[in-house]
């Protein structure tokens, strides 16, 4: 009897990659399908980041990296931290992974018992769900919606923490909804959790360099928590590295040896080539981040301006990230005379079919009502998106 594992049967699959894949198959029928499903960047990896990964393979780092990856890389990464963050670590606290998601992962899998509570605020990206399935913890969902600029207020953690609670997910900038937490409001946070020493905080920054209000903040800046926050990061967004999967955590001591122990015996060190890449993204000159960030931000303008005159689409401001977070309820019940809309994964499907636009329903990031679409495309594809779209929704009655 072909049978997997109870593990592996808990799982649901992405319904991110799972959108892009009906996108791709659309794409292979001949069908001009806009993708606005995928999150990541458009851009090609700057050139001095690509000479960088030339050179290594002309000297031959061809063989195994040291499992938390190499010393220049860690250095180079402690010295980011230091000068973007000011935020001190060794590299002793650093373990380079094969991409954020495995960084997270990591650290779940090595944090989380059985029966162990996750607090994640809502609407939250795909995967945090899934991994706190793994390790059998449990999921804890705090919802924060449109009305709140999906950001969890300090008394909606201060209710969710129990004295099961092992762990916080945060994200920010967020994916879905482009919103930013701002200094004041993880200060609100982290006063909280300074009640509650057992919490340990796992704090997604992958997006920090695509912000639009100048200045990243992270929770580990606050002396009461410092010590218990894992940052995750990586070269991914900032640096247009998606493919190239090198991600990072700075870590108190004991969760990086941890995770190091763990990588050890399931992945061991990532791509060296890749790190070594990454050496020269992070040490090298920064411009081709501020303008891929400027790129994002006129995108992020433009695709406000056009959601506004779509019927129904209710929006917040996104001040990070690539995403477009509309609550869009207004459609629910309503029809084209061949089907009725009955929810957000019903209106991301016929948006796919009959617009040909891939978005991702909110259902996916524990936020019924929402559709998230990435602006990390062309302006012409947006502007193309967005006509289609609103010439689908406008067939609804």
């Amino acid at each position: 009897m072909n049978q997997v594992s109870d593990r592996l049967a808990a799982l649901a699959p992405s319904q991110t990659l799972a959108m892009s894949q009906k996108s791709n198959e659309l794409k292979a029928q001949g069908v001009d399908v806009i993708n606005l499903s995928v999150g990541e960047p458009d851009f090609n990896t700057p050139g001095h980041i690509k000479e960088a990964a030339k050179k290594a393979i002309d000297d031959n780092f061809s063989f195994y990296s040291p499992v938390p990856g190499y010393m220049d890389l860690r250095k180079a990464i402690c010295a980011k931290l230091k000068k973007e963050n000011d935020l001190d670590f060794t590299p002793e606290q650093i373990v380079v992974s094969g991409g954020a998601k495995q960084s997270i992962c990591n650290a779940v899998l090595c944090l989380v018992n059985a029966g162990d509570e996750v607090i994640i605020p809502a609407p939250a990206w795909v995967s945090y769900v899934e991994m706190v399935k793994l390790a059998e913890g449990k999921n804890v969902i705090v919802s924060a919606g449109i009305e709140q600029d999906f950001k969890m207020t300090p008394g909606q953690l201060e209710a969710a923490i129990t004295p099961k609670t092992k762990l916080l997910i945060l994200c920010s900038p967020s994916n879905p909804t482009g919103s930013v937490y701002s200094r004041e409001e993880l200060k609100g946070l982290a006063d909280v959790l300074a009640k509650h020493p057992q919490v340990l905080v796992i704090s997604d920054e992958i997006y920090e360099h695509i912000n639009y209000i100048g200045k990243h903040e992270s929770i580990a800046q606050f002396e009461t928590v410092r010590d218990r926050v894992i940052i995750v990061n990586g070269v991914s967004k900032a640096y247009a590295m998606t493919g190239w999967r090198i991600g990072f955590i700075a870590a108190p001591l004991w969760v990086a040896k941890a995770c190091n122990k763990l990588q050890g015996q399931y992945t061991s060190g990532p791509s060296s080539i890749a790190q070594k890449a990454s050496v020269a993204a992070f040490a090298g000159d920064q411009t081709c981040v501020e303008d891929m960030r400027k790129a994002f931000e006129r995108r992020r303008d433009l695709v406000e301006k056009l959601s506004q005159d779509v019927p129904g689409f209710r929006i917040n401001h996104p001040q990070g990230a690539f995403y477009l977070f509309p609550e869009v309820s207004y459609y629910f019940g309503k029809s084209d005379g061949e089907r009725t809309i009955a929810n957000d994964s019903d209106l991301a499907m016929y948006l796919l079919e009959k617009g040909h636009v891939a978005t991702v329903s909110g259902d996916a990031f524990c936020a019924p009502g929402y559709l998230r679409l990435s602006y990390a495309t062309s302006d012409e594809n947006l502007v193309e998106a967005f006509r289609r779209i609103k010439e689908a929704l406008a067939k609804l009655k």
